[in-house]
């Protein structure tokens, strides 16, 4: 299969951006299945700069699962709701773990405090909750005309 059918496999349906090819973790990388996900914003106009280490980092499959998904809503998101121009994705490894970091320049929202354990809307609230039970941590700063960063930092220990 060449590589602008593979593409063509990346769609947004409803606002959701889904890959309709299985996850291939071992020959795509991590960064290559997320990347996969920028395919739509690309499609519509959106810059989509990448901040990758040219080094690989072994992280388990259910880690690189969890940043994957984490990584789907957050771009779902930007592509549904913030009507950004310029979206960086960046992923690395930080002191015992890995860091996804999705930041746009789009329309934000009011960022309130959320009550014990939930984060915006139920996808990010549900990554929320799948990242603490994992150790980690998400961080979510935005206001109004100021665009979205969403962070995630897993630990590897």
């Amino acid at each position: 299969m060449n590589q602008s059918a593979t593409l063509e496999e990346v769609v947004e349906v409803g606002g959701v951006i889904t890959d309709r090819q299985p996850l291939d973790f071992y020959r795509l990388g991590l960064a290559g299945c997320i990347d996969r996900l920028t395919v739509p914003l690309r499609r519509q106009g959106t810059c989509v700069r990448w901040e990758t280490p040219h080094h690989g980092v072994e992280i388990s499959s259910g880690c690189a699962s969890l940043l994957y998904q984490s990584a789907q809503e957050a771009l779902s998101n930007t592509f549904k709701h913030a009507h950004a121009t310029d979206v960086t994705v960046r992923l690395a490894a930080v002191f015992h773990g890995i860091r996804l970091m999705v930041a746009d320049n789009g329309t934000g929202f009011e960022s309130v405090q959320p009550a014990a354990g939930e984060v915006g809307g139920h996808g990010l609230s549900n990554i929320s909750h799948a990242v603490e039970e994992a150790g980690g941590t998400v961080n979510i700063t935005s206001a109004p005309g100021t665009g979205t960063a969403i962070t995630i930092t897993i630990p590897l220990d």
